[in-house]
């Protein structure tokens, strides 16, 4: 049984490179060395390499920790539009962040996805699963109070400051409320931009066309009746 995937939070990737030096092009990046995390190797970075000419970069590994980059111009850092850019600010020195998502890179970010004998068998669950699950992003972008309140109790590490940072990006970034989201609703997703990514899955051999035809990857019916407009 195969995963279909039924909605997205995200309407691009909120993955980023984060630079020194201000680029025009990112194959001016092509002789930096790579700060990148493992589960980079299985997503963007075969992209990276093979459309943004970076096949000869070098790379080391990201550790979570911003410190290295800080230290070395030659570094370029990979990150969550959300997350890191708050992390290397503290470090008070100027930098770039470039959205990977602005130089084509074509995948959602935080899309919902299931078991397809689940949609099979419960439909109606995982449609109102979805329409709940916008509902409560509309609502806490819109007053993120009550949700804080218990993102604190839950990981105390992350402050209130970093937690009011990665929400004013998602709102800079469109994240939720961008793209197509504009007039087909939060969370909606749409077939052309699914086969962009799939096509690029495929080229650059992160998945198998064979195992399982491009037609049922995904659902348009979780979602098309959401209508939680941003």
């Amino acid at each position: 049984m195969h995963a279909v995937t039924v909605a997205t939070v995200f309407q691009h990737s909120p993955t980023v490179f984060i630079t020194h030096d201000k680029v025009e092009n990112p194959a001016e990046l092509k002789d930096k060395t790579f700060l990148l995390a493992t589960e980079a190797y299985t997503s963007f970075w075969p992209w990276a390499k093979s459309e943004l000419g970076l096949a000869g970069s070098k790379v080391r590994p990201y550790t979570f920790n911003v410190q290295p980059f800080l230290a070395d111009k030659n570094l370029v850092q990979q990150g969550y539009v959300t997350s890191e850019p708050f992390s290397v600010a503290k470090g008070g020195q100027p930098f770039y962040v470039y959205p990977l998502s602005d130089w084509g890179y074509p995948p959602y970010g935080n899309s919902i996805i299931c078991m397809a004998d689940t949609i099979r068998k419960r439909p109606a669950a995982v449609a109102a699963f979805v329409k709940a699950s916008m509902e409560g992003w509309k609502s806490y972008l819109q007053d993120p109070a009550p949700g804080n309140s218990l993102i604190g109790k839950a990981n105390p590490q992350m402050g209130a400051e970093q937690i009011a940072f990665g929400i004013a990006q998602m709102k800079q970034y469109q994240l939720v409320t961008g793209g197509d989201a504009k007039t087909g609703g939060i969370g909606i997703i749409t077939e052309p931009r699914l086969k962009k990514t799939w096509d690029m899955l495929v080229k650059n051999k992160l998945i198998d066309a064979s195992k399982v035809p491009f037609e049922q990857t995904y659902t348009l019916e979780m979602v098309k009746d959401a209508g939680v407009m941003p």
